[in-house]
């Protein structure tokens, strides 16, 4: 899906920039977004949703997420998330020079970052370690910061510990075109995902026929309009099923489903588990 283009600031002094966000209610509604750098960002505690590319899912536990060059992304805390502060950290590819990646030495960072377009997760150990580093890079002077950032991207290149994304050949990049037909759909999705979405309305909202905006919305996003609102309602509920004391058929209902047998055949597919399923692990993972 086509998203809005992002001008990321410079770092005077600097050829890449790092953040710290302390205050988790920063993002009053995330959005869907792109720019040409690529992004590192860990979020330290909380959960919430992640919409990367094509993949949309639920973290836990906060998290450590790479992004390539191009690939649209919505923001990740907001007051809801509650994680207790946000890093930040994006750099052009070649932010050190044109051939700098293809040094033999840096053959397996530069893999990491052809990896990244298809969106990175990582966890255990290497998102423990890696997040306590990523903290204090600001703590550091230029050079210090510089080296540690390299070594940083060889922690990943090395590491095992993660999950792509977007696991197929995909490439989920964007271009400059069609923003605002595309920005007003995904918001009507979001404003309505709890009640039903109507083809007809939503092909009124781009401008199209029925046939066409289908056509369209599969061309862009790789999969059926229908089929992504009940991702959209799926990661909904997985937030729901880990903060929520509700019942399953409540949280049924309040995630846009109308009965619990679609709920629960729509969550298995998406999640490979039962909702029920899925709240156990939830609880053993939090215990």
């Amino acid at each position: 899906m086509k998203a809005t283009f992002e001008k990321v600031p410079t770092i005077f002094g600097s050829s890449f920039s790092v953040r710290k966000y302390d205050d988790p209610n920063r993002n009053k509604a995330p959005f869907w977004h792109y720019h040409p750098e690529l992004e590192m960002v860990f979020i330290k505690g909380g959960g919430g949703k992640r919409h990367i590319g094509n993949h949309m899912s639920y973290f836990n536990n906060g998290d450590l997420i790479f992004i390539g060059a191009n690939v649209p992304h919505s923001g990740f805390t907001d007051s809801l998330t509650g994680n207790e502060s946000e890093v930040v950290v994006q750099m052009n590819r070649d932010f050190l020079g044109e051939a700098f990646l293809e040094k033999p030495e840096l053959q397996l960072i530069n893999k990491l970052f052809e990896r990244s377009r298809l969106g990175l997760s990582f966890y255990g150990k290497t998102k423990e370690e890696v997040g306590k580093r990523l903290e204090h890079l600001n703590d550091l002077d230029h050079f210090e910061k510089l080296m540690e950032l390299l070594s940083i991207f060889h922690a990943l290149a090395i590491s095992e510990e993660y999950e792509i994304l977007n696991a197929s050949d995909f490439g989920f990049e964007v271009q400059a075109q069609d923003n605002d037909r595309i920005r007003s759909i995904y918001k009507h999705i979001r404003e309505n995902f709890q009640e039903p979405i109507a083809l007809e309305t939503v092909a009124r909202i781009a401008t199209m026929t029925v046939p066409a905006f289908c056509r369209y919305f599969k061309k862009l996003s790789g999969k059926p309009f229908t089929k992504f609102v009940n991702e959209y309602r799926v990661v909904h509920a997985c937030k729901l099923l880990s903060e929520e004391k509700s019942s399953i058929s409540e949280i049924c209902y309040e995630s846009g489903f109308k009965n619990v047998s679609n709920f629960n055949k729509f969550f298995k597919q998406i999640t490979g588990k039962s909702p029920s399923e899925y709240r156990k692990d939830i609880k053993k993972i939090v215990e």
